[in-house]
């Protein structure tokens, strides 16, 4: 299986090129960064994986060189979209469009240039993998750019789902909770039953062998979140303000 990977320089990306070059899959690992790609040919290729193992070096965020980049890409069984990024706000006085900008530009934006990149070269039977955040399923203070990015995620991912069928294009979102990587080391707050990148790569690549639409990991605290997202609004906004009072 060839599978395209974005976001492939840390993280659950990174992980995700290890574990499926150990499997015996060929890999695309996508980064913006040279150095960080160049590194993990390095420390990855290697063993008989440097033949399954190659790099595209890319920012999602810009339109031009996300399709210029993935225009030669081509016999696609799975591609994972994993890049992102996390910007809390901390006071209202904080909220801005550029914030809100940067985030979006990443987050979403990112992930329709690398669809709209693709596209072309997925033929039937192609997996796309979107990875949103459970996140979204709650109201939760600090995330208003962060959460309402990753939820358009997931309604593309959904809305895709629908569209993408007639072509045999099967479409996954992946809603993470807390996982530990160099993204959320930098949290000041409690994050509840945070997996490992190990424990993050196994439940996505299960989900996707076993041709879910759907992926919740860690499975506790996706059914936790999933039961707050039935409550009526007003105790959900409830209930989150008074999470903020205790932190």
């Amino acid at each position: 299986m060839k599978v395209l990977i974005t976001g492939a320089t840390s993280g659950i990306g990174r992980q995700l090129v290890a574990d499926y070059l150990t499997a015996g899959d060929t890999v695309i690992a996508c980064g913006r960064n040279p150095e960080k790609l160049a590194a993990l040919v390095a420390e990855l290729g290697t063993h008989g994986c440097e033949q399954r193992l190659t790099t595209l070096s890319f920012d999602v965020t810009n339109h031009a060189a996300t399709i210029n980049a993935l225009q030669p890409v081509t016999e696609v069984d799975c591609a994972i979209l994993n890049a992102g990024v996390c910007e809390y706000i901390d006071q209202p006085s904080d909220i801005t469009g550029a914030l809100f900008k940067r985030v979006f530009d990443a987050n979403y934006f990112g992930v329709v240039h690398c669809i709209e990149g693709l596209l072309p070269q997925l033929k039937p039977g192609s997996r796309l993998v979107l990875v949103d955040s459970m996140a979204r399923l709650f109201p939760f203070t600090r995330a208003e750019a962060y959460a309402s990015s990753k939820a358009a995620v997931h309604y593309l991912s959904n809305t895709l789902k629908i569209d993408l069928a007639p072509q045999g294009i099967q479409v996954t979102s992946v809603s993470p909770g807390f996982v530990k990587t160099p993204l959320t080391d930098v949290n000041d707050f409690e994050m509840p039953m945070r997996v490992s990148v190990h424990e993050a790569s196994r439940a996505i690549r299960s989900g996707i062998a076993k041709g879910k639409q759907q992926i919740y990991f860690p499975r506790l605290f996706g059914w936790v979140l999933r039961m707050l997202n039935k409550l009526p609004l007003a105790w959900q906004i409830t209930l989150s303000k008074r999470m903020k009072k205790d932190t």
